[in-house]
């Protein structure tokens, strides 16, 4: 096997002679399960997929203060650094949900919540959510739907319970416009720009704007544009002036279209929604493809019974997409629904390879190194390198030869730091 990251002796005690001397725990002996997160500890797996392809002889993966420092083949000498035993399982990097609403209930009603809750019940709704995401092994969420930056600040608090957060704010919307009740309304140009500067100023790590309707608010239009190329454009040159990214909620292909003629990052759903149910632009999808911009499939729910023809089409839709060159992340919208919830994103998993036509490998890229890639921090997340943050999975077997592993998580690590509850 392949040795990932090439380090010295020296280098793989991390720290030399006088902090080695304080290991006193043999090599090749089992670290206690539960672990501070801090010094030097070595994971050992049967089998490691690092966020882009399998390696399938046993590893061990070595950590310190949070971060990933050195994979090593089985049998290396890694001095009296602790090491865990983890099995017959295969470590990977901890999910990266690039779609997710933490304020919201999976009830399907989203406007009356939003309207009627206290901050102190949003934020207590926010920090639960957030535990039950990093429960199922997503230990990296990008939040697009927030009231009044309440999530900002619970990113900030950076609690060890919780995975990390990326933050959208508000979404910039129009009046009566889908989500308009969080508070990101903005229809003339000056109030773009304006709402654009906010978000920078607040801190956001991504610009969300909704550029169709969507179904989950009332009156609004999911197969039409909300904003023309020139606002969106607008939109996209002020967040890349703040060297921030653009993603764009967009159903129909009116939006869709002129989402990508905008230059957007990303889109979220690109289902080509229409009232006759879908129809799609293969002149919009190429050029998705040309510009790589990442699509957010928002694709995990929790199975229940046969999928409608509806589901079928939107899912040929994206299928299409993947085959054309798209970008294709994992994601799960979680909160939008009773079928997701924040712990559906292991399903989208298995969704990517049985809707999309995806291999197993290239299914579980799509939740790790591509997601990762899609929310700008694919140079620390959604890879077992050294030097990345140690988010770290553990599921049984080879999902990499089948993923329905994934709904089985045995291990999760945040940060370097043992999750109690697995």
């Amino acid at each position: 096997m392949p040795v990932y990251g090439k380090i010295s002796r020296r280098t793989v005690l991390g720290i030399g002679a006088a902090a080695t001397a304080s290991l006193a725990i043999p090599a090749r002996a089992h670290a206690a399960s539960s672990t501070t997160g801090s010094g030097v500890q070595g994971l050992r797996a049967a089998r490691v997929f690092d966020g882009e392809r399998l390696h399938a002889d046993p590893s061990l993966v070595l950590l310190c203060g949070g971060t990933i420092i050195g994979v090593l083949p089985e049998g290396s000498d890694t001095g009296r650094i602790p090491v865990t035993d983890l099995g017959d399982v295969t470590l990977m990097p901890g999910l990266v949900d690039a779609h997710v609403h933490l304020c919201f209930e999976p009830t399907g009603d989203i406007t009356t919540p939003s309207l009627e809750d206290s901050d102190e019940t949003m934020l207590e709704r926010i920090r639960l959510n957030a535990r039950a995401a990093l429960s199922s092994g997503v230990t990296t969420v990008r939040d697009v739907a927030d009231r009044g930056y309440l999530t900002l600040g619970v990113r900030d608090e950076r609690a060890a319970d919780m995975p990390e957060i990326l933050c959208s704010g508000p979404p910039i919307t129009t009046p009566d416009g889908h989500c308009w009740f969080l508070g990101g309304v903005a229809e003339s140009d000056d109030e773009i720009v304006a709402a654009v500067d906010e978000r920078a100023a607040r801190g956001v790590d991504v610009v969300k704007v909704m550029a169709t309707g969507g179904t989950l608010t009332a009156g609004s239009n999911p197969f039409e544009a909300q904003y023309t190329v020139e606002q969106l454009r607008l939109l996209v040159d002020r967040a890349h002036r703040h060297r921030l990214p653009v993603t764009a909620h967009a159903h129909g292909a009116p939006g869709i279209a002129a989402a990508v003629q905008a230059g957007v990052d990303g889109v979220e759903h690109a289902t080509f929604l229409s009232p006759t149910g879908v129809t799609v632009d293969e002149e919009t999808i190429m050029a998705m493809a040309a510009a790589q911009i990442f699509v957010g499939s928002t694709a995990a729910q929790v199975p229940e019974g046969t999928a409608s023809e509806l589901v079928l089409a939107v899912a040929a839709v994206l299928a299409s997409e993947y085959r054309a060159g798209v970008p294709m992340v994992c994601s799960s919208d979680a909160g939008a629904s009773p079928e997701k919830p924040f712990t559906c994103m292991p399903y989208g998993v298995v969704q990517m390879r049985d809707y999309l036509g995806m291999t197993d490998q290239a299914a579980l890229r799509s939740a790790t190194s591509l997601a990762a890639d899609s929310c700008g921090v694919g140079n620390r997340k959604g890879r077992i390198r050294p030097g990345y943050d140690a988010d770290l999975l553990a599921v049984p077997g080879n999902p990499a030869a089948d993923v329905m592993a994934m709904l089985n998580p045995v291990t999760i690590y945040r940060a370097g730091r043992l999750i109690p509850s697995s």
